[in-house]
């Protein structure tokens, strides 16, 4: 009899998290919640701890932490309830675990990442942040803690299914990658005008349902810039082997082109249930829940190049991703912190729209990157690039 494989998540109340969730429970017999995570939403993870009822639930802040323990107990519910930014690595690193699903947004979620890396668990990476921050301090944790890394991102898995099963043969088999993107919701829309973008307008994305934060950075290109990062340190191959292509229709998630010219891509519905479900059940395939690709009545797919239609003018922050992966190691950690302050500020409507490129821009000429060799090193770049932003962010508004 397949023993159950026991979950942690981190960041439940998320889209990521949420649809975890929902993969889970099509499987009890393959699966069990050993924790959940998550920030403040108190109410959405007292429901998801009713549902799954888990041994452990971390709230990042105690008030939040306290509020959902009464309300356990008062629901009869025996889910023992942790907060702080530590018990996150608890519950990622625990001996009961086997696996971590990593949906926390941004730099928050590196520690606990690297505290399920080193304690060699299979780790579903859908926080991209680890990697752009984490770099080889990231990879080291992997690789001296002998976890597993599977990437959730769609674009990332899409590359994982089309890549041959020996890594070792990568670099002798493969050419290039390419990474496919949206567009997001102003493609097509006049560049001149970007300074006008409402958050409202920003976060309406045309295919994913998504996070505030990475649909901005969908509706910016700045989450492909990310994901061109990831890729490098996800597959080892060099900047110049990694492309981004448009692809409006969102069917094609990415491709690999091999030595022969050869092209394999991964086709799907654009539903995050479906790398989900191929993450949790690897090397196996199980039902994601997510619909099927109707081949009968699939539109056209087309393609767009970075070069046509006033692109490289939409989202000029798509080419900072070859910039940091050629400067100094710390460059992607610097590029990372200052976009999320951008996003923030520009969700809180005090910087405009197009000025999330420049605060990037102005930030990585600011800080002083350096080689951060731990975590500590990491995190204090993180926090200066931070204070960078902000300041440049109200100099701004």
């Amino acid at each position: 009899m397949q023993m159950k494989q026991r979950i942690t998540i981190l960041g439940s109340t998320g889209s990521i998290g949420k649809n975890t969730l929902d993969v889970l429970a099509r499987h009890p017999e393959r699966f069990e919640v050993y924790a959940l995570t998550a920030s403040t939403q108190v109410d959405l993870i007292l429901q998801q701890c009713a549902q799954f009822k888990p041994e452990v639930a971390v709230m990042v802040h105690e008030g939040a932490g306290r509020a959902l323990a009464e309300r356990l107990k008062a629901e009869g519910l025996k889910t023992e309830v942790r907060w702080g930014t530590a018990a996150l690595d608890e519950v990622a690193s625990a001996p009961e675990v086997d696996a971590v699903m990593a949906a926390i947004v941004g730099a928050a979620g590196l520690s606990p990442c690297l505290a399920a890396a080193r304690a060699g668990k299979k780790l579903l990476l859908a926080n991209k942040e680890a990697l752009v921050v984490g770099g080889e301090v990231f990879l080291t944790a992997v690789r001296e803690g002998g976890a597993v890394l599977l990437p959730i991102d769609s674009e990332h898995s899409a590359i994982f299914q089309s890549l041959p099963e020996d890594p070792a043969t990568w670099h002798r088999r493969v050419q290039k990658i390419i990474l496919t993107a949206s567009g997001g919701p102003f493609r097509v829309r006049d560049p001149q005008s970007l300074k006008d973008v409402t958050p409202e307008q920003a976060c309406a994305h045309p295919n994913w349902v998504m996070g505030r934060k990475i649909s901005v950075d969908s509706a910016t290109m700045m989450n492909k810039a990310l994901e061109v990062i990831e890729a490098r340190y996800l597959f080892g191959l060099e900047p110049a082997q990694l492309e981004v292509v448009i692809h409006p229709q969102s069917v094609i998630h990415s491709m690999v082109q091999y030595k022969d010219h050869s092209v394999v891509a991964q086709l799907g519905t654009p539903d995050m249930r479906v790398p989900i479900a191929y993450g949790l059940s690897w090397p196996e395939r199980i039902e994601s829940g997510a619909g099927a690709l109707d081949f009968h009545t699939l539109a056209a797919m087309t393609f767009e190049s970075m070069d046509d239609a006033g692109h490289s003018e939409r989202f000029p922050g798509l080419k900072l991703a070859w910039e940091t992966l050629k400067g100094p190691p710390g460059s992607c950690a610097v590029l990372n912190a200052a976009n999320e302050i951008a996003v923030a500020s520009f969700l809180n409507r005090q910087i405009r729209f197009d000025q999330i490129h420049h605060l990037n821009r102005a930030t990585l000429d600011a800080v002083v990157s350096g080689r951060p060799e731990s975590l500590e090193d990491l995190l204090a770049l993180d926090g200066k690039s931070r204070e960078v932003a902000s300041s440049l962010a109200a100099s701004f508004s």
